[in-house]
């Protein structure tokens, strides 16, 4: 969403229970395909995205990469200036329509699908001059949007039970178009189409809490490829007006609630707790929901783990990937001390882990899980272990297996398996472990290590 730091309650004020109406499940959910894994290069430029589509991405196995939002949005160098759009043309800081292309070509050869973050609730507030060069004021966007096409609301959002207050006033202040409105539903779709006739595999819709499912529904319809990839952005909060199950007609919808208990089991309780993780939980079904151990809002608002929680971070996003619930992102952006500071460089990586670039998706311990991820998709839970405590191990059907140790000493243990006899490879540490042929092994895990073995790959 937009700069959360303006109000940071407003994702999750509660309120009474209210009954709605859930539409069919008739979209495509989750991303199609063998490869399920995103990831987020938050404020890349387009040519960096397309250089580490064919650096890292390709090679390592991911599904698609998601870019921030393509187009033409208010100055300044905070990174929420992005989620302020002026116009629907592609000329924001991260590039213009030509490297935009280049880059969804470039990710395309190297074998990953491209999901653009997109703006679509609001547009800028305030007035000026746009990253294009377009003159706009709140309300008024020459040749795009004028008062006419805003809701009629115009004060902040302040209830969020009430569904009114929530979809048809401002959230933080930003201008919210009325998208019931055919003349902004046609313009919207408009806009996505030009994308997917760029080449775009798949939309993140932002902010989609504050549009009706309906009028989404709506504009999806309108697209030349109806059917194509959604993921939505819908911020549970109980007792609130508007839940995410009523968008799962639509696509795939962000499940915040798996992010925010993973920090909470990660850093206070046990891992043991997570042995029926997601639809035990009392989570959307796997089958459409998002999932992430951090997003670029909630790492900077606390309400997640983030790059700065160390070893708890790291073991959560293994865990996400080896576990079978959802479609997960992997969050990969910048080191910051400044919550609204922009990008380094303006948005070019000229090589990861320099100049503050964290590229969390390279991290050797999870970038060796999207393979594992990739490898046993579709493979029911198995071989459960833990000590009650912060030590888990589970595998894979008889494709994978996966052991967490997240307790402050060492564990030494044999593993119970399913998987057939044979060497394997410790894709964590690069170390060989052998399965006998009753599919065990014995292994030890250091304080706060993992281990991850997976078929197909015998060899470190």
């Amino acid at each position: 969403m937009a700069r959360k730091t303006l109000a940071a309650s407003f994702a999750l004020a509660a309120g009474l229970a209210v009954s709605v109406a859930v539409p069919p499940s008739t979209a495509v959910a989750s991303p199609p395909g063998t490869k399920d894994v995103t990831a987020v290069l938050f404020e890349w430029k387009f040519d960096s995205v397309a250089k580490e589509c064919t650096n890292t991405l390709g090679p390592a196995g991911y599904g698609y990469v998601q870019v921030s939002p393509p187009a033409e949005h208010i100055q300044g160098s905070q990174w929420w200036t992005s989620y302020q759009p002026v116009s629907y043309r592609i000329a924001g800081r991260l590039g213009d329509a030509t490297a935009f292309k280049n880059m969804v070509n470039t990710c395309h050869a190297a074998g990953v699908k491209v999901v653009t973050d997109t703006v679509i609730n609001h547009m800028a507030a305030g007035s000026g001059t746009g990253t294009g060069g377009s003159s706009y004021t709140k309300y008024n966007y020459p040749g795009l949007y004028s008062s006419y096409d805003m809701d009629d609301c115009t004060a902040t959002i302040s209830d969020y039970t009430n569904r009114a207050n929530v979809q048809n006033c401002e959230l933080v202040g930003l201008a919210d178009l009325d998208t019931g409105e055919e003349y902004v539903r046609s313009t919207i779709a408009g806009y996505m189409n030009t994308l997917l006739g760029y080449g775009v595999d798949g939309f993140r819709i932002d902010a989609a809490k504050h549009i009706p499912a309906t009028d989404l529904a709506d504009i999806k319809s309108r697209l030349s490829n109806p059917s194509v990839y959604w993921k939505q952005e819908v911020i549970y909060g109980s007792g609130e007006a508007v839940q995410p199950t009523e968008y799962t007609g639509n696509g795939d919808v962000q499940e915040f609630r798996y992010a925010y208990d993973l920090k909470r089991v990660f850093n206070n309780e046990n891992l043991a707790y997570l042995r029926n993780y997601g639809e035990g939980w009392g989570y959307m079904s796997s089958s459409v929901a998002g999932v992430f151990v951090d997003n670029h809002d909630t790492e900077r608002n606390g309400s997640t783990l983030n790059y700065k929680d160390g070893a708890n971070y790291t073991l959560a996003n293994v865990f996400m990937l080896a576990y079978p619930y959802g479609a997960p992102d992997i969050n990969s952006g910048y080191e910051w001390s400044d919550a609204d500071a922009g990008p380094p460089n303006g948005g070019t990586v000229n090589s990861c882990w320099q100049d503050g670039w964290k590229c969390q998706h390279a991290w050797p311990e999870i970038e060796s899980m999207v393979a594992f991820r990739n490898t046993t998709r579709g493979q029911s839970l198995t071989n459960w272990w833990d000590n009650g405590g912060d030590a888990i191990a589970f595998g894979r059907g008889s494709k994978g297996f996966v052991a967490i140790n997240h307790e402050s000493s060492s564990l030494s243990r044999t593993y119970t398996t399913s998987l057939a006899a044979g060497t394997y490879c410790n894709v964590q540490n690069n170390t060989s472990i052998t399965v006998n042929s009753s599919g065990q092994f014995t292994a030890t895990l250091g304080s706060n290590t993992a281990l991850a073995i997976y078929t197909g790959k015998s060899n470190c």
